[in-house]
């Protein structure tokens, strides 16, 4: 018996998939794991617009409890975000992914095509300040995932999840010292259901994570990224919990740098290794992003 296998991609996405037999249903949406690292606080140059491309690229040749030969996954993403922060603290966050998804037998695939749209509307404190500095900037954003996105029910991994997420978080930067800091941000996310195949994955919380020290003042700073994925209840099939199975687990980290060409622009770039899965892919993760300031 298989099930339908879906994606969801969005700001912040990661490749997600739901079961291909009775007895694997990794079912839980793609989310921000990774996509965002250092700095991650507040918008690097302060109220305006804010235009950001990121590109990344997912390689996985192993599903953790899938139990499949060679279950080959390789999906791009590329996510235009469009940020609007205004005098005071509110602001919007808005983006549109579009997706490219190849899979090995006997997985199948949707192609490529349009994501999710994600809007957030947010609330971005001013700085803790301190004596030479600020000293943490912080922020809260009511992230939505709405069902937009190219799907059909008959393949195994869409660029659409033909159900809605609401998924907000709380991102802070603490600068620890003049040129170190150590920023996160931390979700939580509930799903709604699948109409198509009856599946409404469970609750989970995930965040990322990074470290960074400034190696050229006002330019370059090198550091550590990472994230993790935990589900924390039951996925639900027509109402009917899974109960251990399809809990998704992901931890991954490696190295990553920001370069801040001048204050209006600035390029990231995070690589990752993927361990300790259950019930989702294990792989890499290549990410590059640039925002532009208006």
């Amino acid at each position: 018996m298989r099930k339908s296998l879906s994606v969801v991609l969005g700001c912040l996405l990661v490749t997600g998939v739901m079961g291909v037999s009775s007895a694997f249903a990794l079912s839980q949406p793609a989310v921000n794991l990774g996509f965002t690292s250092f700095l991650d606080g507040g918008p690097p140059a302060g109220p305006g617009y804010y235009f950001t491309e990121y590109i990344q690229f997912y390689t996985a040749d192993e599903i953790a409890d899938a139990g499949l030969p060679d279950p080959g996954v390789d999906v791009w993403v590329s996510l235009n975000q469009f940020i609007y922060q205004s005098q005071g603290k509110w602001g919007l966050n808005v983006i549109l992914p579009i997706v490219s998804l190849d899979v090995n037998p006997p997985l199948t695939d949707n192609g490529a095509g349009l994501g999710d749209l994600l809007i957030g509307p947010y609330i971005q404190w001013a700085p803790v300040m301190g004596p030479n500095g600020p000293k943490m900037l912080n922020r809260v954003e009511f992230q939505t995932i709405w069902p937009t996105g190219k799907y059909d029910s008959d393949r195994d991994l869409n660029p659409g999840s033909n159900h809605f997420s609401f998924n907000p978080y709380w991102a802070a930067t603490v600068f620890v010292a003049p040129r170190f800091t150590t920023s996160w941000r931390i979700h939580y996310l509930w799903n709604d259901e699948n109409d198509d195949t009856g599946v409404k994955p469970g609750t989970a919380w995930h965040a990322n994570f990074t470290a960074a020290y400034e190696v050229d003042p006002g330019k370059l700073r090198l550091g550590v990224n990472g994230y993790f994925f935990d589900q924390i209840s039951d996925t639900e099939v027509n109402g009917v919990g899974l109960g251990s199975v399809d809990k998704e687990k992901i931890f991954a980290i490696g190295p990553g740098a920001v370069w801040h060409a001048n204050k209006d622009t600035h390029f990231f770039f995070n690589a990752y290794v993927e361990s300790s899965a259950k019930w989702r892919p294990e792989g890499e993760r290549f990410n590059l992003r640039g925002v532009w300031h208006f």
